[in-house]
């Protein structure tokens, strides 16, 4: 049995043994579609969390960059990754965004936009499923890098993504550290990207798994790198982390500025093609530069929601400054 029938039984066990007959019970027979997708995505965290929780665990123990002093602030990331990984994030998309895109996408089919999908071009190759996951997932790293740089671009976005870049203890767990906002977009302009393309159900949830895994193993405070060549092949843990250097990873052309380096998910070709690689640089102290004392001591939270919460005040800060300011001059 192949991994992929493997996992189409695990998922049809699971809903059947323990989803449908909930959904039964709470009166929810009529979205059981969605519900066996939903297990789906369930599955694939749980499979995420194993490895992560034995190899990714055993790297960070094996060769750590620095001791975890602050495990405060890794216990609120575990929070973000059992969100995501678990499905719950996704099951909120399932019930608000995605109706709207799927709505969106068929009136642009009736409208005249093509269906297209990689899995016709290729006649006569034996496994087409598997040359047309490669291709979707280069396309898709290549958006997820334009994303990216928008993200450090756009000094608005930047108010949220920097929920991502202020941790200052980055372990296996950060990677899901993000706004909700900031995730609502991103994860919304891959939804549409899947719709527009063609992407299998199936094939943009291993698309999907596979990137987080990897993000998850890059985001590890492991010092580990893939050497000369595999270092432009795959992201390393070493590549990602000067991404979240102070200094380095968003403000490299000094303080206040906005851009960065290595903004890759998966491979770095990106950062090469479009120079914003940065190979040699020894991995350093995370976080971003306003953080510290001498640069204003900015607060970007301690908890879940105190993350969220400022997240959303720097960004109204950042779209209306003059409000900023004026209640800064009324205070006694």
């Amino acid at each position: 049995m192949n991994p992929i029938d493997w996992f189409d039984r695990a998922q049809q066990a699971l809903f059947e043994a323990v989803l449908q007959p909930l959904m039964f019970e709470l009166g929810l027979a009529g979205i059981l579609e969605q519900g066996f997708r939903a297990t789906g995505w369930l599955l694939v965290g749980l499979l995420q969390l194993a490895v992560m929780l034995t190899v990714f665990r055993a790297l960070e123990r094996w060769r750590p960059v620095e001791p975890v002093t602050d495990r405060a602030a890794v216990r609120v990331d575990i929070v973000y990754t059992l969100v995501h990984r678990l499905g719950l994030f996704r099951l909120v998309l399932f019930f608000s965004l995605d109706p709207l895109w799927d709505t969106l996408v068929g009136s642009l089919r009736v409208a005249g936009l093509p269906a297209w999908s990689v899995d016709g071009l290729w006649p006569g190759v034996t496994d087409v499923a598997l040359v047309s996951f490669a291709i979707y997932l280069v396309l898709f790293d290549f958006v997820d890098y334009a994303l990216h740089r928008a993200q450090h671009r756009f000094g608005w976005w930047w108010q949220l993504h920097a929920v991502h870049h202020s941790q200052r203890q980055m372990t296996m767990w950060s990677d899901n550290r993000n706004h909700l906002l900031d995730d609502v977009l991103r994860d919304s302009a891959f939804v549409l990207l899947a719709l527009v393309v063609g992407v299998p159900p199936g094939q943009f949830v291993a698309i999907v798994a596979v990137a987080q895994l990897v993000e998850s193993l890059s985001h590890a405070n492991v010092r580990l790198h893939f050497g000369r060549i595999g270092e432009r092949l795959l992201v390393s843990p070493r590549f990602h982390r000067v991404h979240h250097g102070i200094g380095i990873g968003h403000e490299s052309a000094g303080p206040g500025s906005l851009g960065g380096c290595n903004f890759a998910v998966l491979f770095p070709v990106w950062d090469a093609m479009f120079r914003s690689a940065r190979w040699h640089d020894a991995p350093g102290p995370t976080g971003i530069r306003d953080q510290l004392p001498e640069h204003g001591a900015r607060d970007y939270g301690r908890g879940f929601w105190a993350q969220q919460g400022l997240g959303l005040v720097h960004l109204a800060q950042h779209l209306w400054p003059g409000r900023r300011h004026a209640a800064a001059a009324t205070r006694p």
